[in-house]
């Protein structure tokens, strides 16, 4: 399957391999896509190229990815709380702990194989993920929309692209935050040293915007309504822990505690149905692990 990609200004002065591996989705390691690179099978404006080999604005990036290896979903019985359905979208209360999707590391025990098992009807837009519009990370739990067809999941897409979800988060940080309310206006990019990682940076970056408000202040934590007005990844926990409050239980990138769990939770999710273009805003309750601090 050939591939073709265009170097934007965000992505000038990555390596190729880290280029390529945060570009294509199906499952492909770091060290896959090093293997391809060096089998030649990676053209840089038409030449090959080696995998520490720096992309600069304007590349052309054309890659030939064998064919994957057939991974057959495999329905399983797996813990999600529904909270709303009709037939072009569910809404799920996700459990922290619970993968969304497989990925190379891990075929079972995701949300996509206890999807499969609840229904059949779901878009297949990507056949490895059906249903799947959006994700959360593995420790963040809370309001997840899924698309039960494939016109649903297309009109689900186009308002994230623009901005138009409407979500909630509320999280425990470690710190008392001293402001009651603040504005974090901070681009990322990727992290210099770890590809898996992101950062604050002004260079290779995009705009990242988080609103937070004081709801509650302990001891030695405060609880944090979070009203993203971008969508990065890890956004939330990169932003709070570079102004010096870490979400608890962010091993990532916050300081080790005693916390059990990412104290982080989708709690509001609004969106225009795609039936109707109406707006519908659901809601979960913060978890009870989460209200121990004191």
């Amino acid at each position: 399957m050939e591939r073709n990609f265009r170097v934007e200004e965000e992505d000038a002065g990555s390596r190729i391999d880290l280029f390529l591996a945060a570009k294509i989705s199906e499952g492909y390691s770091r060290t896959a896509i090093q293997r391809i690179i060096s089998s030649g099978a990676v053209l840089l404006n038409s030449l090959p190229v080696k995998p520490c080999h720096k992309v600069t604005l304007g590349d052309s990036v054309r890659i030939i990815l064998p064919e994957a290896k057939s991974s057959q979903l495999i329905p399983e019985d797996i813990d999600f709380k529904i909270i709303y359905e009709d037939g072009d979208v569910l809404v799920i209360d996700k459990p922290s702990g619970l993968v969304v999707h497989p990925g190379s590391a891990i075929q079972q025990g995701t949300l996509v194989n206890g999807l499969i098992r609840y229904t059949a009807d779901l878009s297949n837009i990507n056949p490895s993920r059906p249903g799947i519009v959006h994700r959360l990370d593995k420790d963040t739990s809370g309001l997840m929309v899924i698309a039960k067809n494939n016109p649903a999941h297309l009109y689900l897409i186009k308002q994230f692209a623009r901005q138009r979800i409407k979500k909630k988060y509320l999280a425990l940080v470690q710190g008392v935050v001293e402001l009651d309310e603040g504005i974090i206006d901070l681009p990322i990019g990727r992290h210099k040293k770890d590809f898996r990682r992101q950062a604050v940076s002004f260079i290779h970056s995009k705009k990242a915007v988080t609103r937070y408000r004081v709801l509650k202040r302990f001891k030695e934590a405060t609880l944090l309504e979070l009203l993203p007005r971008t969508g990065r990844t890890h956004q939330l926990r990169v932003h709070l822990a570079h102004i010096g409050y870490p979400i608890l239980g962010d091993v990532k990138y916050g300081k080790k505690t005693n916390f059990p769990r990412l104290a982080l939770h989708a709690a509001e999710l609004g969106f225009f149905h795609p039936k109707d273009n109406k707006l519908v805003t659901f809601s979960s309750p913060l978890p009870e692990i989460m209200k121990i601090v004191k």
